[in-house]
């Protein structure tokens, strides 16, 4: 029986995905976030790249001719030795003129904004600029001017560097904010592509095709069926999402804050975060299949899943107000209850290295989403099977 009813889902979720992702709609649905995610890549790229143009900073440099050419030399050799943005230093034809008349004016021949300006000599340079890049240059223009006042500079001597190990409250930090990253993630996900189960339910059963497979296959077949389906339609999209993501990533768009590696390591945190998206994609799924056997019309549907999509939003926030509280009740409780299991269980893999809380964690949820299938199911077939008319009772012979 069980081979049996697996071999129907298997058919339905062929049916399912094959119809989805060669369907003009699915197609404008992977469009939709994309189309900000590229303007917004894009905006950013262009922006940054103006940004860097028009507002590079330039420190001009008002010294005797011969000071000034040994000081650009200087900040030639050293620029790129130095950490950060490091402006460049341009020389000034303006003999004799005051500092801070050259910054009021724009002067003819430099692209950039002079934003300080160095006079006086190498052995007492004076730094005209706003007391905000007079602080941070001013370490900067006495090495580049102790540099320029050797007449045989050596090179840079090769610095070795030792590093110590970060401490244990940076971890714990990085790891906490990587916890956080993977619950708003998987969240975002699954808000965003769940519904899908439940708007290809409700066309199947407003023309009746719904009816019909009913009929033929066992309904817990059906059901598991349609969500395996818009599971791996979902898994298309992420796939095609991440794609593009990258793809702007690597043309200019900036990328997303480093996050601190997660306690079992990056490759296993991302093979249990897409588990875990499917667990929580099939447990809030198989609850939109359950509201959909309850509901008759499209309208019933929609005030019907309403509450579970606020109650999957509180369920969030459970999860992430547990984990501020490891080792208590309320953890315990987010990691047991299971809408909120995936999300609670993928902050302990960025937060422990013990895997077989996973194994369990993964079966509790799998039992949850048979439960929930099964009883959705049930109230699917009380439905649809009394959605006909009914058939005349045939009189007894005499």
């Amino acid at each position: 029986m069980i081979p049996e009813k697996l071999r129907a889902a298997a058919v339905i979720a062929r049916r399912d995905f094959v119809a989805v992702i060669f369907s003009k709609t699915f197609l404008l649905f992977l469009l939709g976030p994309l189309f900000p995610l590229v303007v917004g890549g894009m905006a950013g790229a262009i922006g940054a790249q103006v940004d860097k143009e028009l507002n590079q900073p330039q420190v001009g440099l008002a010294l005797p001719a011969e000071q000034t050419r040994r000081l650009l030399a200087a900040h030639a050799a050293l620029a790129d030795a130095l950490p950060g943005d490091v402006p460049d230093f341009v020389a000034l034809d303006a003999p004799g003129t005051n500092p801070r008349a050259l910054l009021a004016k724009h002067l003819p021949g430099h692209e950039g904004v002079l934003t300080a300006v160095v006079s006086g000599t190498l052995d007492h340079p004076v730094l005209t600029a706003t007391p905000e890049r007079a602080h941070l240059w001013q370490g900067m223009v006495a090495l580049f001017a102790a540099r320029a006042r050797d007449d045989h500079p050596a090179p840079l001597p090769p610095v070795t560097i030792d590093e110590v190990a970060t401490s244990a409250a940076k971890v714990k930090s990085g790891q906490v904010m990587t916890a956080q990253a993977g619950q708003v993630l998987l969240f975002l996900l699954t808000m965003l592509l769940a519904g899908m189960v439940l708007s290809n339910l409700v066309e199947e059963k407003a023309n009746k095709i719904i009816e019909v497979l009913a009929a033929s296959i066992p309904m817990d077949a059906l059901f598991l069926g349609k969500l395996f389906a818009m599971l791996g339609v979902s898994m298309v999209g992420i796939a095609v999402w991440g794609t593009v993501w990258g793809g702007l990533v690597l043309v200019g768009m900036k990328s997303l804050p480093m996050l601190a590696a997660p306690a079992v390591g990056w490759p296993l945190f991302v093979g249990l975060g897409f588990l875990y998206f499917a667990m929580a994609y099939l447990l809030l799924g198989s609850l939109f299949l359950a509201i959909g056997g309850m509901a008759s019309t499209v309208r019933e549907v929609q005030t019907l899943s309403m509450p579970v999509t606020m109650l999957q939003l509180m369920v969030f926030f459970f999860a992430s107000y547990a984990l501020a509280r490891p080792g208590t009740m309320i953890e315990t409780a987010s990691l047991v209850f299971p809408l909120s299991s995936p999300f609670a269980m993928l902050a302990r893999a960025a937060r422990s290295t013990e895997l077989w809380p996973h194994v369990l964690a993964l079966g509790w949820q799998a039992l949850w989403v048979a439960l929930i299938v099964r009883t959705g199911a049930v109230l699917f077939r009380r439905t649809v099977m009394k959605s006909g008319p009914a058939r005349p009772k045939k009189r007894a012979k005499a």
